[in-house]
């Protein structure tokens, strides 16, 4: 099943001038596009993403993921983290 990006997915995307799309390569959860080109894919299609925990949990609970999610993964600065960082958490 593909993983069908949020609204707030869609408008952090918006802001930094690219569309997401459900990722057609697997276990992936979004390609990333700019000027119809694909940029990279982002998101592992096992993993929670902030929007997901947002709905689900809560706000307290996704903060907190969040949180965890930005140490785990401060540095990696790749194209990929960084649509990922902006566009998921």
């Amino acid at each position: 099943m593909s993983y069908i990006p949020l609204t707030y997915s869609l408008e952090k995307a918006k802001k930094l001038g690219v569309v997401v799309k459900p990722s057609k390569k697997a276990g992936k959860k979004l390609d990333v596009f700019k000027d119809n080109k694909l940029v990279t894919s982002i998101g592992s299609k096992g993993m929670g993403d902030y929007p997901t925990y947002l709905q689900n949990e809560g706000k307290k609970y996704a903060d907190e993921r969040r949180k965890l999610y930005k140490i785990r993964h401060a540095k990696n600065t790749g194209v990929a983290g960084f649509y990922a960082n902006q566009i998921l958490w």
